[in-house]
This record gives C-alpha cells, structure tokens and sequence, in this order.
C-alpha cells in the first residue's frame, strides 16, 4: 500500500497511467504524514507544509518494522534495500 499528500484524483490518475497494481491512500489533509515524521512545515516554503519522500513497512498488527525517511523528496530508495527491508521483517 501506499500513501500520498496527493488528493485522491491525482492518485487514481496515477494508479490508472502506471498500471499500478496495490492500494494508494491520499493523505491530502495532511493528518497521517506528522505522526510518522514524514512532514516538513517550512513557513519560508511557498507550499509550506510538504510531505517528505518515507518508505515504512509495517506489520499486520501495524507496528513499524522499518523506516526510512529521506530528507530530500527527490531522493529515492534503492528497490532492492526495500525488498531486503520487506524480507527481513517476515511480513
């Protein structure tokens, strides 16, 4: 699953023109991104509050398992570290 700071229609646009095949969850008011630190408030910002570019996996009871939180939106995470996160937490 994923979630965005996009607005719904963005995400289902997205879903429909990358053939993405698992859930993506708009968090557009902003009410998840603070609780997992994944938000950057900057009132120098023209945008102000944005959301940072953070992977997590979580567990069937919800409990995080990892985290990683890039400070830099344009900076992506190697696939492979995710899939080798994604293995080592059993889920």
């Amino acid at each position: 699953m994923g979630v965005s700071a996009d607005a719904g229609a963005t995400l289902l646009a997205f879903t429909k023109t990358n053939d993405i095949r698992f859930p993506l969850l708009a968090d557009f008011r902003r009410q998840m991104l603070p609780a997992y630190d994944a938000m950057v408030m900057d009132e120098k910002s023209p945008i102000y509050r944005y959301a940072k570019r953070a992977y997590f996996i979580l567990d069937r009871q919800g409990t995080v398992r990892y985290a990683k939180i890039q400070e830099n939106p344009i900076d992506l995470l190697n696939p492979e570290d995710v899939l080798k996160a994604l293995k080592e937490s059993g889920e």
